[in-house]
């Protein structure tokens, strides 16, 4: 492979993983502070098709981003509402919001399946874009690029270093000592759901607005949201490691393209579908690291204690459990 080959190689992974790389941060977000979002999956493909929908009445691409954020903040609303206030089922809540929003995406956007609308433009930053190979891997690329790149760093400052920060992961560790020192969790679950939904929801218009132009059945973007539910327990809750495992998973789909050239004797849909068993392969890894057994195991042989530690992550105590009442 060519240094010219290897640059592009990089800079496909890297804008291929943005849409994946946001809503994935969101999804962090979210799950730190105690609720599951299962909704994600129709909530991209409602927010892709949103945010195309709205660029191509408007003409404004930026106007199409911020339909697609204020589609994934109207579902993660009634996520909120209902799992947090209701006491609802989160599991109950968005299985079926997903499988509603999934449905309601096809069927409004079906006027506007294969047509041609506005899409990003490209926007390389000034003199980084100069820098030998990783200008044109990291600063060649459009603002939804830098802004998946940006929020790496920036959700992990505001995790260790903001003390709203630790008020969202002690909400979604232990939600009464929340509670007890005179913070309202449910209302912080209630605002980390919607900003969680909202990225989701830029990640959704950034798929068919700059990932996979255009409007379709089937999208681009289908089963995207599992794949970002996946990605947070294998990054162990962490944004650092959740942002690597969505650009592992975008090489994984990038290099699938490069596979059908070098062996064209494979059938195509091999690549196509290999990042997705590889993923679960690499799921049930984790989820065998997190297992008493295996820790136990591992006790005593300093190596792999560091490794299955490395691997297993911390999942947030009260993720998943009914929020206790308060007065928020």
């Amino acid at each position: 492979m060519t240094y010219t080959e290897l640059t592009i190689l990089f800079a496909s992974i890297v804008a291929g993983a943005a849409p994946i790389v946001i809503a994935t941060l969101g999804e962090t977000i979210t799950e730190k502070s105690g609720i599951i979002n299962l909704s994600l999956d129709g909530t991209i493909l409602l927010s892709a098709m949103a945010g195309f929908v709205t660029t191509y009445e408007t003409g404004s691409v930026m106007l199409g981003f911020i339909g697609g954020a204020l589609t994934g903040l109207s579902v993660a609303l009634v996520v909120a509402i209902f799992s947090i206030y209701l006491g609802v089922s989160q599991v109950a809540v968005g299985f079926v919001l997903t499988l509603m929003t999934r449905d309601l995406a096809y069927f409004l956007g079906n006027a506007y399946s294969r047509l041609q609308g506005p899409q990003v433009i490209p926007m390389p930053i000034p003199y980084l874009k100069d820098i030998p190979f990783f200008g044109e891997i990291l600063f060649s690329h459009n603002l939804p690029v830098y802004l998946s790149l940006l929020l790496i760093p920036l959700v992990m400052w505001y995790f260790a270093k903001t003390s709203w920060g630790l008020q969202l992961k002690a909400t979604g560790e232990n939600p009464a000592a929340v509670f007890a020192r005179g913070f309202y969790p449910r209302r912080l679950q209630f605002v980390y759901t919607l900003v969680g939904g909202m990225l989701a929801g830029i990640g959704g218009a950034t798929f068919s607005l700059l990932t996979k132009p255009g409007w379709g059945r089937p999208q681009g973007a289908e089963g995207t949201g599992w794949i970002v539910l996946a990605l947070v327990i294998f990054g162990g809750w962490s944004p650092v490691r959740a942002a690597a495992g969505a650009y592992f998973f975008s090489f994984l789909q990038v290099i699938g393209i490069y596979f059908q050239e070098w062996f064209p004797g494979i059938p195509a849909q091999l690549f196509q579908v290999a990042p997705f068993p590889l993923m679960i392969f690499t799921l049930a890894i984790v989820h065998l690291t997190q297992k008493e057994s295996v820790l136990n195991w591992a006790e005593d042989k300093a190596f792999i204690k560091l490794v299955v530690h490395k691997i297993a992550g911390t999942q947030p105590s009260a993720l998943g459990k009914p929020t206790i009442r308060d007065s928020g």
